[in-house]
């Protein structure tokens, strides 16, 4: 096994084990750079046993920056660049943040804690999105922000991963230290047995479908109790989401999914009559830190801890690491060796 990544030629064999959103970026950069790489997954090309199954898939370095580290915002706009020059057709439609006047507080402080915006009124929150008119009297408007839609943009990537001279083989789940040649350990919380102080942390959403409303981008709701974000998606459905619930089981309370419904009601009410199509959640690896980490040790690497960051870091992690592999940088906010 390869003691040290940085002596790896560049024709050696690469196995990427895990193909959500951080394997899979990691599996294209790596063909694309000219090495023998496989992509290995356990379960099948649904992928619905993966995290990103269930994610919200907003590219939103500005808005995170409100609860997040510097880094993620760092790595954040550097995974936007890439997004544009990887998959052309990723929406870049901007985010719009807004809320009720009780919660003007809120408001104010997220405007302070977020960079990336401008203000903008009634008129033209009706003129970003026409079914919000008459809604909100000021939002925040995040013009640089995009979005994609998991369930379709991770097959996608699947399949340039395969246009770049990739293999992929679902339904296989080897352990890293099996691997001969280089491996890239993005398997989430199921490398729990190298990092046991991964936690998952519990996202839940409901997927609604109506008519009655049409958004280009997601719309955040501040609110003490219940923020919440509603990202638009293909066929009149809309992914509503926010919670990040300290627990490791992967059902929805009956609180939550209300709670969620409330708020996305309070947004408009055309939700009280939309059509109920999905409810589900999905457990977020995190550290302790809640920050991801590329770690190189053992004659492996591991990419983990994307938290609720997933979409938004995983092609700035894929860079730095085929950065190390091919040229020996270390990024020491994210790199761990030894």
């Amino acid at each position: 096994m390869f003691q040290n990544t940085r002596e790896i030629r560049r024709d050696s064999p690469v196995a990427v084990i895990g193909a959500g959103i951080a394997g899979a970026w990691q599996a294209l950069f790596f063909a694309k750079a000219g090495h023998t790489v496989t992509l290995h997954e356990r379960g099948t090309d649904a992928m619905t046993q993966a995290t990103s199954h269930w994610a919200g898939g907003m590219l939103a370095p500005w808005c995170e920056a409100e609860v997040s580290e510097p880094i993620v915002t760092r790595l954040g706009l550097r995974s936007l660049v890439l997004w544009r020059e990887q998959v052309p057709g990723t929406p870049f439609n901007g985010s719009l943040v807004v809320a009720h006047p009780r919660d003007r507080s809120d408001f104010e402080r997220f405007a302070r804690m977020t960079s990336g915006h401008r203000r903008i009124q009634g008129d033209d929150v009706s003129t970003l999105e026409p079914s919000l008119d008459g809604r909100f009297r000021e939002a925040l408007f995040f013009p640089d922000e995009g979005h994609v839609e998991p369930r379709r943009v991770l097959p996608e990537l699947h399949a340039r991963v395969r246009a770049a001279g990739g293999r992929i083989e679902f339904g296989s789940a080897p352990e890293p230290a099996e691997i001969d040649g280089l491996a890239i350990d993005c398997r989430g919380l199921a490398a729990r047995d190298a990092f046991p102080d991964l936690r998952g942390v519990k996202g839940e959403m409901v997927i609604v479908e109506t008519s009655e409303i049409a958004l280009s981008r997601p719309v955040r709701l501040l609110h003490p109790r219940w923020p919440l974000y509603i990202i638009p998606r293909e066929g009149n459905r809309f992914m509503i989401g926010a919670s990040s619930i300290e627990r490791e089981d992967e059902g929805v309370s009956v609180r939550s999914a209300l709670e969620l419904l409330s708020a996305a009601y309070a947004v408009h009410p055309a939700f009280g009559e939309a059509r109920i199509v999905e409810i589900g959640s999905g457990l977020r690896p995190a550290f302790p830190d809640n920050l991801p980490r590329i770690a190189i040790r053992d004659g492996r690497i591991a990419v983990n801890g994307l938290f609720r960051h997933g979409f938004l870091l995983a092609p700035a992690l894929a860079e730095l690491t085929l950065g190390y592999v091919a040229r020996g940088e270390i990024d020491n906010e994210v790199m761990q060796c030894g």
